[in-house]
This record gives C-alpha cells, sequence and structure tokens, in this order.
C-alpha cells in the first residue's frame, strides 16, 4: 500500500470502528437488558427492537450510496453519522420497549457503510482492497471483541440508556476523524457518469453477493438473539460471556492471514465457498447443540467457527463488489450490497425473535441452516472479477 492507501485505510477502519463499537455494547446485552423495559417480556417485540435497525439501513442505503456518486462520499458520511448520534440520544431517551424501536430505527437511518465502503474503494487500487477491507473487517471484529468484555459491565453500571448515549459520543467521534483525517476523495469531473441502479440492479454476479450477505447477517442476528440465552443457560453469567466471545473472535483472526495469501495464489473463491460451508456446518451444529444444554466449551467451539467463516465472509464479498461493479456505479452497487445487508439484520432479529417464541431454539437454527444452504447453492456458480492492471 501506498502512504494514501495506508492512511485512507487506517482512518475508515477507525470511523467503522467507532460506530460499530457503539451498536456492538448494544447487541450482547440487549436481549437481556431489554427485559427490564415495558413490553420487553415479549420475545417477539426484543427481536423485532434488535431488527428494526437493520430495516431503516435497508430504506436508506441505496439513496444514500447514490447520494455518494453525485454529492460527495464525505459529505453523506457526516450526515449520516449526525442521524446516527441523534438516533443512539433518543434510544437512550427511551422508557419502553417501544421507545427503544423508534430510537433504533433512527439510528438505521444514518446509513454511511455503502459510501464508507464505495469511499475505501476510491481511495485504494484493485490489487491492494481486498487487503483494506480486511483490516476494516479486523477492526470491526475487535471492536465486536472489545464489546464483549466491555458491554456487561457497562449495562450493569449505566443500563442499556447508557450505553446508547456511549454510542452517539462515538458516533460525532467518527465525524472528527472524516474531517480531520480522511484524505480527500478523488475530483469527480463534470463529464463524469453517475452512478444509476440500472447498471447494477441486474448484475449476476453482484446479485450472488447481494444475496449472500442478506443471509450472512440474518444469521448473525438471529444468532444472537439466541446465544446469550444459551450461555447464561449453560452456567456462564452475562458479565463473563467476554470469556467466550473474546477467545473465539481472537483465535478466528489469526487464520485472516490466510485469506490475503489465498487471494495472492487465485484461491480467493476457493476460500469462498470454504467459509459458506463452515458457516453451514455451524448451523448445523448449534440445531444440534441447542436443545441439548451445550456446556460453555462446546459453545466456545462452535462460536471460533462461527467468526472464521464470518470474518473471511465480510472481508471478502465488499471487495467483490466494489471490484465487479462500474468505477462511477460503486457508490449504487454497495448501496444495494448494503441494502440486503441491513435487511439481513432485520429480517435475523426479527426472524430469530419469532422462531424462538413459537418453535424454540432448534427452529432458529433449522431455518438458518436452510438459509445458508440456499447460498451455497445458488452461489456456487460465482466467478472472480477480471484481473485489472496495475495503476
Amino acid at each position: 500500500m501506498t502512504a494514501t492507501e495506508r492512511r485512507s485505510t487506517q482512518s475508515l477502519a477507525v470511523i467503522f470502528a467507532l460506530r460499530m463499537l457503539g451498536l456492538f455494547l448494544v447487541l450482547p446485552v440487549f436481549a437481556l437488558e431489554a427485559r427490564k423495559y415495558p413490553g420487553g417480556d415479549d420475545p417477539a417485540l426484543i427481536g423485532l427492537a434488535m431488527g428494526i435497525y437493520g430495516l431503516t439501513q435497508a430504506v436508506m442505503q441505496v439513496p444514500l450510496g447514490m447520494a455518494s456518486d453525485r454529492l460527495g462520499r464525505k459529505r453523506v458520511i457526516v450526515a449520516g453519522l449526525l442521524v446516527f448520534a441523534a438516533g443512539s440520544v433518543l434510544a437512550a431517551l427511551a422508557g419502553s420497549i417501544h421507545g427503544l424501536m423508534i430510537g433504533r430505527a433512527l439510528q438505521g437511518a444514518g446509513a454511511v457503510s455503502a459510501a464508507v465502503t464505495a469511499l475505501l474503494a476510491d481511495l485504494t487500487r484493485d490489487e491492494v482492497r481486498t487487503k483494506g477491507m480486511a483490516l476494516v473487517g479486523m477492526s470491526i471484529g475487535l471492536m465486536f471483541a472489545i464489546s464483549l468484555m466491555a458491554a456487561p459491565p457497562l449495562a450493569g453500571w449505566f443500563g442499556l440508556s447508557g450505553l446508547f448515549g456511549l454510542t452517539a459520543a462515538l458516533a460525532l467521534g467518527g465525524i472528527a476523524i472524516v474531517l480531520l483525517w480522511t484524505p480527500a476523495e478523488p475530483v469527480k469531473h463534470a463529464d463524469q457518469p453517475r452512478g444509476r441502479l440500472a447498471d447494477v440492479w441486474r448484475h449476476p454476479r453482484l446479485w450472488r453477493l447481494d444475496l449472500g450477505v442478506f443471509v450472512l447477517h440474518t444469521v448473525q442476528m438471529a444468532m444472537w438473539v439466541v446465544v446469550p440465552g444459551l450461555l447464561v443457560a449453560a452456567g456462564l453469567p452475562k458479565a463473563v460471556h467476554w470469556h467466550v466471545y473474546l477467545p473465539a473472535v481472537a483465535a478466528s483472526f489469526v487464520l485472516m492471514g490466510g485469506l490475503f495469501a489465498a487471494e495472492r495464489r487465485g484461491h480467493l473463491l476457493a476460500v469462498w465457498r470454504g467459509a459458506i460451508v463452515l458457516l453451514l456446518l455451524v448451523q448445523l451444529a448449534l440445531m444440534l447443540l441447542g436443545p441439548r444444554a451445550p456446556g460453555v466449551a462446546e459453545l466456545g467451539v462452535v462460536l471460533f467457527f462461527f467468526f472464521v467463516a464470518f470474518n473471511i465472509l465480510e472481508a471478502s464479498q465488499p471487495s467483490l463488489v466494489s471490484r465487479l461493479a462500474p468505477a462511477h456505479a460503486r457508490g449504487a452497487a454497495l448501496g444495494v450490497y448494503n441494502t440486503l445487508q441491513s435487511l439481513g439484520l432485520f429480517t435475523g432479529g426479527a426472524l430469530g425473535g419469532a422462531l424462538l417464541k413459537g418453535w424454540g431454539v432448534t427452529a432458529v437454527f433449522g431455518v438458518t441452516a436452510l438459509l445458508v444452504a440456499a447460498w451455497l447453492l445458488l452461489g456456487w456458480g460465482q466467478t472472480m472479477p477480471e484481473a485489472m492492471p496495475h495503476r
């Protein structure tokens, strides 16, 4: 990487990390803490409150991605982070499960993922972009690991409202990074074509990736409706859930170097397919273990394999989208991609809560396994983008 590419990757990774830390601090404790709010005794409402963030994100990803193609990436990122901060404040002030839903919905309206990823693609060459995306993904994974340690004690001290207040502060910190550290975006010429949905909407190779990110985040959110309860049932108090999460996340990072090596040797497609297979095996394992009161060690091993698959897919997929999409429509393409990601977050929370309430743990992981199997079948014909000349 050049100096500018390193600075771009580092600053955008920090922006992503600050925003995701706020979200992740809530995720491990939300299902448990939301029960203390009026209306929080309904698992379906809790799942909906968790997932509605993804629904409003889905609505806003494409408009904000296209706006970043036209108005500039940094302007859209700043505006989106302000909306996200406002939603966090609203959730912090909520007095019921319905108030939490409204705050989470406004958080999701600040959908900047497409604009941030498109800016990273603008500022990096094709041959180093997967590394840039992977470093961003690893920063997100690191924030997840930190949140797993910090969320339970912070929730004990300040409650869920305090976590949402911290989320607002982190979003404002992200704005400072955009304005003071992130390199200037490339100048767009007046005659340069602007991104249109028509340029990306019917692109078959992009749609396989869009389908994949929908399934991936549906599975992730559905898992986190169930997994905290499984750990508590295994005898692990919520304050020390990080004893399982952190080693699993950290160990999965060790294998991330293999992704870069596979890309250099032309094996990225095989690794991508293997990660989907691993994700399917994880869901099948949880489907079998869930009703049998699994122990902490068993859950830790399964979660390690989940994080390996998740981190590989999170790093490789957006890189592939940015390389397959027309350069002038990266914001639109990543907007569609992140829309499906956000729909997955909503679907996973709502579906996981409904299935858990109506049919139990086996039904949750049976459905997620079917979704991953469908992704594997439909995505098997995926091909890699053509090699681009060195610039």
